[in-house]
């Protein structure tokens, strides 16, 4: 009778065949396995015809073509009065890509269908590590994990990788882990899982592309990262804040009461980055992430949005704008992406129904003034509002400077060193440089040697205001030689 039997060989060791798999094997006339590649292919009784698809793995490109060859032959031979026996290692909709494939053809054409389970290689691992995987072990591929830039998990759960079956693969993982991990963070490869040639090796993770026992039946254990590593531990803490039994601060806090602090958690994160360090950026990053977490509960209570929405929002924008990293547009250098990007938001707004907006609209009110200039200089100019050569901003810069010292009345004279400042911007960005943070570090280094002059006068014994300016002036150079 026509139909496919999809049939789950085991972790390895023939013994823990399931009873169903070995009397279906026992009678079989022929059957057709995924690879050859497992320990149980030996045991099979020699009355079977054994064919195998690992022909299609030595020829094929890519896995995805190898599977999708896989899945069409077994479909075909399904179709036969006599249907077929299609067995893999494990389960076979554990760590499996063919199975659950073929098994949707195989329903979508009204064709027989029968599982005969397996123990997947998963029971025996946890065995092998001593693990119970509740309350919260991730399950990952290797291929899958060793193709991305960064883990894609929640690092305060432990994980399981699949399919650390070579070297290379073991490489590719460690590189995507080591973006979150330490080098040295303690690991487990487990090799044979369920049969007699069973290791467990304990290994740093900069060292398990190096083991000798990595083959196609290896799988890696990677420990947790340690409490409250996870964008959902702290999304957890940050609910518990606002709930009844948390903060009573926190609970009153609205959108409109956090402003002032976002603001301030804001400017914090520029003057650690401005002043180079690294570990005040860490903390500031965090006070800055709390002020989004916080908004986005209290959103989230009063039904208009939670933070799942604004992150799926910007990783949406950020794909949809990006259309020559995650597409197939072209484009040529920065210009080009910038250009290519205002295209793109028309087209939004064009499709969202909003009302059509000026180039400038866009740039935030409360922007700082500097920041807003070049922001709205930028974007004329990605449109050709720009001049040809910087020799015409300099031009202007004379020009504006000229006006102010011409200027009469006290409105006229705003106006021209406001003029001033604009063209002063333009220069800087023509310069690429950006005027906002230009300002603040010579604001910062006026700061630092403006106090080495208080520092001054007070080990003379003497206030400022008592200073001559020649006196003022010889300290001020000496913060200058000292480079402050």
């Amino acid at each position: 009778m026509p139909g496919i039997t999809l049939l789950g060989l085991g972790p390895g060791d023939p013994r823990l065949l399931t009873r169903e798999a070995w009397e279906l094997l026992s009678t079989a006339d022929e059957v057709y396995l995924r690879t050859r590649q497992h320990p149980v292919v030996n045991a099979i009784p020699s009355s079977v015809k054994i064919h195998s698809f690992d022909d299609l793995y030595e020829n094929g490109d890519t896995f995805e073509e190898v599977y999708k060859a896989i899945n069409q032959k077994v479909l075909e031979l399904g179709r036969r009065s006599q249907g077929v026996i299609y067995a893999v290692p494990g389960h076979p909709f554990v760590a499996e890509s063919t199975s659950p494939a073929i098994a949707r053809l195989a329903r979508s054409e009204g064709l027989e269908l029968h599982i005969v389970e397996g123990l997947s290689f998963l029971e025996p691992t946890f065995s092998a590590l001593g693990l119970d995987p509740y309350p919260r072990l991730t399950l990952f591929d290797a291929l899958t994990l060793g193709e991305a830039h960064i883990p894609v998990l929640a690092p305060d759960s432990p994980i399981l990788i699949a399919q650390i079956y070579s070297r290379l693969v073991a490489s590719e993982v460690k590189s995507t882990l080591t973006a979150i991990y330490p080098d040295k963070h303690p690991v487990k490869l487990v090799h044979y899982a369920g049969t007699k040639e069973q290791i467990v090796e304990d290994l740093a993770l900069f060292e398990i592309d190096r083991s000798p026992n990595i083959g196609l039946l290896s799988s890696l254990y990677v420990p947790s990262l340690g409490e409250g590593t996870s964008f959902e531990a702290f999304q957890e803490i940050v609910a518990h804040l606002r709930a009844p039994n948390g903060c009573p601060w926190d609970r009153e806090q609205t959108h409109a009461t956090l402003r002032k602090h976002l603001l301030e958690e804001s400017y914090e994160v520029i003057e650690a980055i401005d002043a180079g360090d690294f570990t005040s950026m860490c903390e500031e990053f965090g006070d800055l992430l709390l002020q989004i977490m916080l908004n986005s509960q209290i959103a989230s209570e009063e039904g208009e949005f939670t933070v799942n929405d604004v992150v799926k929002g910007i990783y949406d924008k950020i794909i949809r704008r990006h259309p020559h990293v995650f597409g197939d547009v072209k484009v040529t250098g920065v210009e080009g992406v910038l250009a290519n990007w205002e295209k793109l938001k028309e087209g939004e707004r064009k499709e969202e129904g909003k009302p059509e907006k000026g180039i400038l609209d866009g740039v935030p009110a409360a922007l700082p003034a500097l920041s807003q200039a070049q922001e709205y200089q930028n974007r004329a100019a990605r449109v050709g509002f720009d001049w040809n050569e910087i020799e015409g901003v300099l031009d202007k810069v004379r020009e504006e400077i000229e006006e102010v010292k011409k200027a009469e009345s006290d409105w006229e004279l705003a106006s021209e060193i406001g003029d001033l400042f604009f063209i002063l911007v333009n220069l800087a960005r023509w310069k690429k440089v950006d005027a906002e943070s230009a300002l603040r570090g010579t604001n910062i280094k006026f700061k630092k040697r403006f106090s080495y002059v208080e520092q001054g006068a007070k080990k003379q014994g003497k206030n400022l205001s008592d200073m001559k300016l020649e006196e003022m002036d010889h300290l001020w150079d000496e913060a200058k030689r000292k480079e402050l």
